[in-house]
């Protein structure tokens, strides 16, 4: 079987402080029902929809707690080469890859604008089981930063990207694509964003009613950040957990407007 392209967002998972919290509130938000805690991997636990792997939640090891924070991970055919690419273009490698068992290797890093993100290798792990559209998995992710320029570069430095920016006099919004479709977003952060806000990526899970999803979040203690809203893409809006990990839902049968043209030019 083929792996992903390099490249391809294929597993996402989030340190909590209360790993009981998080399962409680994303079984209710996101429809998510969780395996056995694997104790040789730090109590690595995944979160299934419909039986399908989506991702995975985790205590903090000892002196990394702190605001949780969802990363996702982009995949690479040689993360030791990937985390060369890393450091030759100005990011930094957080954590140096390593092998974890025979799910493959992994490591951490940020980009020059202090975006945190994964590399993952695939061996047995294949990353992300459910479909996009399926309630419950993952579905997109954008890059937020205030110095979108090194973004910009950084990434397609990194990954075989080609990049289209998107056509929109209110916001500061690229494309990031691979093999001719889109993979990942890029949005300038605007000054409605808190100067504590770190440059992060923003995660979006599927779901089959956005509005419904968001009311569930709030009564659990979650906050709304924007939203809910429509798009063409879908109907969707930007949250954060009780624990403080951002996140967004977006239910894609539920979409508005002309969709815009992201097909990159050959």
């Amino acid at each position: 079987m083929a792996g992903k392209p390099e490249g391809t967002p294929i597993w996402a998972d989030a340190m909590f402080s209360d790993v009981e919290g998080a399962k409680t509130f994303y079984a209710d938000v996101l429809g998510w029902t969780f395996g056995e805690e694997s104790s040789e991997f730090g109590n690595y636990t995944q979160a299934y929809s419909s039986g399908k792997a989506v991702a995975a939640v985790v205590p903090p090891m000892p002196g990394q707690e702190g605001q949780s924070q969802w990363c996702l991970y982009f995949a690479s055919p040689d993360a030791a080469a990937t985390a060369g690419r890393i450091r030759e273009n100005g990011g930094q490698v957080l954590m140096d890859p390593m092998q974890v068992g025979d799910f493959g290797s992994m490591c951490l890093a940020t980009d020059p604008s202090g975006v945190v993100f994964g590399v993952w290798q695939p061996g047995t792990h294949e990353g992300f089981e459910a479909p996009m559209d399926q309630p419950g998995a993952y579905c997109w992710a954008e890059v937020f930063t205030r110095e979108p320029e090194k973004s910009d570069t950084f990434f397609c430095a990194v990954f075989p990207y080609t990049a289209q920016q998107l056509e929109d006099d209110g916001v500061d919004f690229r494309i990031f694509n691979l093999e001719g479709g889109p993979v990942l977003g890029r949005m300038r952060m605007t000054d409605e964003f808190p100067p504590e806000v770190p440059h992060y990526i923003n995660v979006y899970f599927a779901v089959a009613d956005c509005d419904d999803a968001v009311a569930r979040a709030t009564k659990l203690g979650g906050v709304l950040r924007y939203g809910p809203t429509d798009s063409p893409f879908g109907r969707f809006a930007a949250l954060s957990d009780p624990q403080g990990a951002n996140f967004s839902v977006i239910d894609t049968t539920t979409t508005v407007g002309e969709m815009p043209d992201l097909s990159y030019p050959s």
